[in-house]
């Protein structure tokens, strides 16, 4: 049994896909976000499942809130931290120390438009597509080796709350996959490339 601790900061709508996908092997350790009023925190408790909170801003920079919050996460020797939807940039030193064992997802198709405002950024370039990417995270922003990415066409009439819904069903079958593939053994990092990982179109009923 492989131990996973999910950080989030917000309603954790990944964090519940992952949770519901009862994945084999995989224990669900501890949900951690950076803001104590955090819906999907109340959502994990009410399932069971152990939880906790460190408010960045009682902290003097990210430095300091990044090593309070690996002495939280490590409290649960986690074999994978899975950031869903956890709103902060993290330290180097973070990245490092959870090094091969950290994944996060990000709503693009990574390497087009890394940090915030995908979708529109998407739509003001005249993409026909976007999608999202689940990678390993490394010190430098949403850069890090890919493990899958699904993708989702942009209809005429869309604007961005119109990709972000369909991104999001396709993430929430893709971030578990992801998951469940790594807590298996089946993924291998060779470079900046990642073997084993599975990717996804978006399925037809999802495009109406």
């Amino acid at each position: 049994m492989k131990n996973i601790v999910i950080l989030i900061s917000g309603r954790g709508s990944n964090m519940q896909a992952i949770v519901n996908a009862q994945i084999p092997n995989a224990r669900i350790a501890a949900v951690l976000s950076n803001k104590h009023d955090a819906a999907g925190l109340a959502w994990a408790a009410e399932r069971g499942i152990t939880t906790g909170a460190l408010n960045h801003k009682d902290f003097a920079d990210r430095e300091a809130f990044d090593r309070e919050m690996m002495k939280l996460i490590d409290r649960y020797q986690p074999d994978l931290v899975v950031l869903a939807g956890f709103m902060r940039i993290l330290s180097p030193a973070f990245c490092a120390h959870y090094e091969g064992h950290l994944i996060n997802i990000h709503p693009s198709l990574l390497p087009a438009f890394p940090g915030l405002h995908t979708h529109e950024r998407a739509l003001e370039a005249g993409c026909r597509i976007a999608g999202c990417t689940i990678h390993f995270v490394t010190a430098e922003l949403d850069c890090g080796p890919i493990i899958a990415q699904g993708v989702v066409p942009i209809i005429e009439g869309d604007n961005a709350d119109n990709i972000a819904e369909r991104v999001l069903a396709v993430e929430h079958q893709l971030f578990p996959q992801a998951v469940a593939d790594f807590i298996n053994g089946k993924l291998k990092v060779d470079g900046h490339r990642v073997h084993g990982g599975t990717s996804a179109a978006a399925d037809t009923q999802l495009l109406a």
